[in-house]
């Protein structure tokens, strides 16, 4: 692996042979390191563990623990264990700021991951980028969330990338010509929203309705009623799981049923446990799926239900990478703040579940590709999306 001079080998080598083998059939002449001793090493993370989108912070955690069982298993950082502090923002960017506050005033915290929504990171960045601590948005997919400075990189696709793939869902694989938008009404929501109908308008479909809620909005069957009457043949929610599984419950009940597509934040259990039959034949894309047969999808869900029992999804994904990502910059840059924002641009080729490897542009400091996997609720369950008779029409 090349400019990552400072990793220990061992580890390295572990940590790619976890993620291209699976575990059953993992044979290396490595020998298991010592374990870590000493004071942790800490990240600082920033993200929902209460209120409405809690279930993102629940699945943070899991894949979080899981890279963390590899790593430490592994010598840790540099012969240190490496452990987390997460402080529970509910992606209120108010919180947010609070909560930067305390990581840059811990010296202890080396790195932080967070938050869930760009704007919540967002309006924590400044904080970051003054005292020196690399932000690390591993789900911040606003396209000015890396501007904020050298000390701001993510490792999510962009959404000035992610909503022209929903556009292609939506209008070339769904078909649909005239389209309803609903949107969360933040920073996040309408920029995705505009890029999205820009989008759509390229790809020779037309918006015929657009939207906007707020993040505390329940009902919503005055909106529904209102882009009905535009006539159209589809709805695209940009939402959360939890506003777009209440959304697409009150239009069924409404008797709206018009195919539905969702930006790829609704891919999640909760998604399914909230809208019950109502979100079956809803379509989303993503950038992670189980049912992926790539060796490293297959090595990291087998490690994944070894340890949970259960199928691993996208942001279980998104935050194991997450982590191994900060494990090594902390490996190459050292205990030493800016040492760590320094290691980020010569890293190259980090194993990752979602992309193989994964690099950074050093301008953008975004990683480097876009992964699209679409996928539809079929029988109450995630499915790969097939056809478009897969999904329900008017």
């Amino acid at each position: 692996m090349s400019n990552t001079s400072n990793l220990r080998p061992s580890w390295a080598t572990r940590i790619t042979t976890l993620l291209l083998l699976a575990a059953s059939a993992i044979t290396t002449t490595t020998a298991i390191a010592a374990p870590p001793s000493g004071d942790p090493i800490l990240i600082g993370v920033s993200g929902p563990l209460t209120g409405q989108n809690a279930q993102y912070g629940a699945q943070w955690k899991a894949g979080f623990d899981l890279a963390l069982d590899e790593i430490n298993s592994h010598n840790g950082i540099n012969g240190r264990p490496l452990n987390y502090v997460f402080e529970d923002s509910q992606s209120d960017p108010r919180q947010s700021i609070t909560i930067a506050q305390k990581f840059v005033n811990d010296p202890r915290i080396l790195i932080e991951l967070g938050d869930f929504s760009s704007p919540a990171s967002m309006a924590a960045s400044p904080t970051y980028q003054h005292a020196g601590l690399v932000q690390l948005g591993f789900t911040n997919s606003h396209p000015d969330f890396t501007k904020g400075g050298d000390y701001i990189w993510s490792p999510s696709v962009s959404q000035a990338d992610a909503q022209p793939l929903l556009a292609d869902l939506a209008v070339k694989t769904l078909g649909l010509k005239r389209i309803a938008v609903l949107y969360l009404n933040t920073d996040w929501g309408r920029t995705s929203k505009d890029v999205f109908v820009k989008a759509a308008n390229e790809r020779g479909a037309q918006v015929v309705a657009a939207e906007g809620y707020q993040s505390a909005e329940k009902d919503f069957r005055a909106t529904l009623v209102r882009v009905s009457a535009a006539n159209p043949d589809g709805i695209v929610l940009i939402s959360y799981y939890s506003d777009g599984a209440q959304i697409a419950r009150q239009a069924r009940t409404s008797g709206i049923n018009l195919p539905i597509a969702a930006a790829s934040s609704v891919y999640s259990p909760k998604f399914l446990e909230l809208g019950g039959t109502a979100v079956n034949c809803v379509a989303t894309n993503t950038s992670f799926f189980p049912g992926e047969s790539g060796p490293e999808v297959q090595s990291f869900v087998k490690r994944f239900e070894a340890k949970y029992h259960r199928e691993p999804d996208a942001f279980n994904a998104y935050a194991y990478d997450a982590v191994i990502i900060a494990a090594y910059a902390l490996r190459a840059g050292g205990p030493d703040r800016k040492a760590v924002r320094d290691a980020l641009p010569k890293l190259h080729d980090i194993p990752s579940v979602v992309f193989g490897k994964a690099n950074f542009d050093p301008a953008t400091r975004r990683v480097i590709g876009v992964k699209n996997i679409n996928v539809v609720v079929k029988n109450d369950k995630w499915a790969l999306l097939e056809s478009k008779a897969t999904v329900a029409q008017k």
